[in-house]
């Protein structure tokens, strides 16, 4: 039966050139933009981190549109599938590398430094691996990129600078967010690695079977 995804003979493979993927090159022209708004007066200017917040979260937005749009019109491809990650991982090392010189933090340069460590490894990883087979995402990394899509967004408004009870209730829950999203980032980490690890010593075993 023809793979609506992949194309067959019947059904040729879609063209690079479609609408979910034009998303994922929206995304990833668009994170130097973010970065711009976001480190404006290193950070200071209120109207640009609000910008900033709005990039970010339409950046976001684009993300569930493209895999939607690809998954449901049987336009996914093989650049999709290797810039996806890609724009994903520029648009939030783009926010925890801005937000770092923003709070210039040591304990928010761990978490941003060996958070990215991590979603590279993993997504090079991924690359990798998918010669023995597909290692789908799993439900706990999709819950970490919500987590840390809201605690990213959250941090982009300024709320250090905004000296209101509002402002110092939503940095508390951008921080719950945070520390939630870093344990299921470090927890799934792990998890992909072991799947991956089983998933090759699959592949290898049916190719001696």
């Amino acid at each position: 039966m023809p793979d609506p995804q992949s194309g067959t003979r019947d059904s040729p493979p879609p063209s690079n050139l479609n609408i979910a993927n034009a998303l994922t090159v929206l995304r990833i022209a668009g994170v130097p933009v973010f970065g711009w708004l976001l480190l404006v007066d290193g950070g200071s200017d209120v109207s640009t981190r609000v910008w900033s917040f709005v990039a970010f979260a339409l950046l976001m937005i684009t993300d569930r549109i493209d895999g939607d749009l690809a998954r449901s019109r049987g336009l996914v491809t093989d650049f999709g599938k290797l810039a996806d990650p890609i724009a994903d991982k520029a648009l939030t090392g783009m926010a925890f590398i801005g937000l770092g010189i923003i709070f210039d933090h040591w304990l928010f340069w761990v978490i941003a430094i060996t958070t990215l460590v991590r979603e590279w490894g993993i997504t090079i990883m991924r690359l990798f691996i998918a010669k023995y087979g597909v290692m789908p995402a799993s439900q706990g990394g999709r819950i970490k990129t919500t987590m840390q899509a809201g605690a990213l967004g959250l941090y982009c408004l300024p709320l250090e600078i905004w000296d209101t009870t509002a402002s110092d209730v939503t940095m508390w829950v951008a921080h719950a967010f945070l520390a939630v999203a870093y344990v299921i980032t470090m927890v799934t980490g792990v998890q992909y690695v072991i799947d991956a690890r089983r998933l090759r010593a699959a592949w290898l075993a049916a190719q001696n079977a």
